[in-house]
C-alpha cells in the first residue's frame, strides 16, 4: 500500500551536519502524519519528530529542539531531517514512518504508526 524509503545516513563528526530523506510510494494520499524515530544499540526506538501533512502540526523530541527541523513536500512525496549541530548521541539507526490516523493523541508511539522504511545508520564521532 505504502512503501517508505530513506537514505541519507553517513558518518560525520560533532557539530556537523546531516540531511535525511524519506521517500514515499504507493498510496501516499492516504498517509496523514509522518515522523521519524531513532534507535540505538541497547536502546528503545525513541520519537524524534513528527509533522502533519496537512495542517501545520509539527513537534519535536525535546532533544533535538534547536537542532533537527522535519519538513515535507506532498508533491514529490518526500520528508526530510535535517540535522544541524550533531552530537556522538545522536548515533543510531533513524527510521521513517506514516499513520493513518485522523488526528494526533499518541504520535510519539510508534504504535500510532501503520508504515516504517527499512532505516539509515546515523554515526557521529566525537
Amino acid at each position: 500500500q505504502v512503501q517508505l524509503v530513506e537514505s541519507g545516513g553517513g558518518l560525520v563528526q560533532a557539530g556537523d551536519s546531516l540531511r535525511l530523506s524519506c521517500a514515499a510510494s504507493g498510496r501516499t494520499f492516504s498517509i496523514s502524519f509522518m515522523g521519524w524515530f531513532r534507535q540505538a544499540p541497547g536502546k528503545e526506538r525513541e520519537f524524534v519528530a513528527v509533522l502533519r501533512r496537512i495542517g501545520g502540526f509539527i513537534n519535536y523530541a525535546d532533544s533535538v529542539k534547536g537542532r533537527f527541523t522535519v519538513s515535507s513536500d506532498n508533491a514529490k512525496n518526500t520528508m526530510w531531517l535535517q540535522m544541524n549541530s550533531l552530537k556522538p548521541e545522536d548515533t543510531a539507526v533513524y527510521y521513517c514512518a506514516g499513520s493513518l490516523r485522523g488526528y494526533s493523541t499518541t504520535y510519539n508511539n510508534g504504535n500510532f504508526y501503520d508504515y516504517w522504511g527499512q532505516g539509515t545508520q546515523v554515526t557521529v564521532s566525537s
